[in-house]
């Protein structure tokens, strides 16, 4: 993804960004040590905000980080973060801090994406999940929502997948309102367009099929030579990014949600 300066000037797009948090001029106004008759200057153009302005704004609406640069290239600044490939030498410390991370968690299963859910990293119990799948869907980049909620991926292992498939859907939803990504969006119409697995109809169909699922969060439950497994989803992120990769970076990991599944992914390690 790049970042790309619309010729509608940063006026509108803080407009639409405010509106988007529901927040109002007077506020936005009081957060950012302003006025609410300066944020109404620069919204309708009248007036031209200062480098330090912009980004003060867009901190406190939440504007991510690849949408506070095309702010500043509309306000006439140049970007302020740069988008470092993970390979890049500068990033060494960083790949091999997540590539520790990852083998840390082992046995347990955890995956590191990109804002387009692409997986930049992934240890041996992310793996093991993916064992038997078509090579089409294994060949880069790997995307863990296509790979997931295809027909021919995960989505007939998964015991609840229509649940699952809700939850992921939804976290697809609430990352679009935050950033706007065609990308991410064709993404989104992508997978929510997939159709059900056969095994997912059936299951609905039979009551005894469901696993019972803790009370306090939905896990994952799939099927992994011939017993189910459990997980409980943890996304982590950077704070204070100052990179647009970095910033966009989550790291996701999978505790076990029973006993069951504790003993067995143990038993492969031992």
């Amino acid at each position: 993804m790049t970042t790309v300066a619309l010729d509608t000037g940063v006026g509108p797009l803080l407009r639409d960004w405010r509106r988007q948090r529901r927040v109002s001029q007077l506020e936005l106004a009081l957060r950012a040590d302003s006025s609410a008759r300066h944020i109404s200057f620069i919204e309708t153009g009248r007036a031209r905000p200062s480098e330090e302005m912009v980004l003060r704004l867009a901190e406190h609406l939440e504007v991510p980080v690849r949408e506070r640069n095309a702010l500043l290239l509309s306000a006439g600044y140049a970007p302020r973060y740069p988008e470092t490939m993970l390979d890049d030498p500068s990033m060494g410390a960083l790949h091999e801090g997540i590539n520790q991370l990852l083998r840390g968690y082992e046995p347990y299963p955890a995956l590191v994406v990109d804002g387009r859910y692409d997986v930049v990293a992934a240890n041996s119990g992310i793996a093991m999940l993916m064992q038997g799948l078509p090579e089409r869907l294994l060949a880069p980049p790997l995307n863990a929502m296509r790979l997931t909620l295809h027909p021919s991926g995960l989505a007939p292992r998964i015991r609840n997948f229509r649940e699952w498939r809700g939850h992921l859907l939804h976290q697809m939803q609430r990352q679009l309102a935050l950033a706007r990504s065609d990308s991410l969006r064709e993404l989104y119409e992508e997978v929510a367009a997939y159709p059900f697995p056969a095994t997912a109809q059936d299951r609905d169909r039979d009551e005894k099929a469901p696993v019972p699922v803790p009370r306090f969060a939905l896990p994952m439950q799939i099927e992994h030579e011939g017993r189910v497994l459990s997980f409980l989803s943890s996304i982590s992120t950077f704070n204070t990014p100052m990179d647009v990769t970095v910033a966009e970076l989550a790291i996701e990991t999978f505790l076990p949600a029973d006993p069951a599944t504790v003993t067995y992914l143990r038993s492969l390690t031992a």
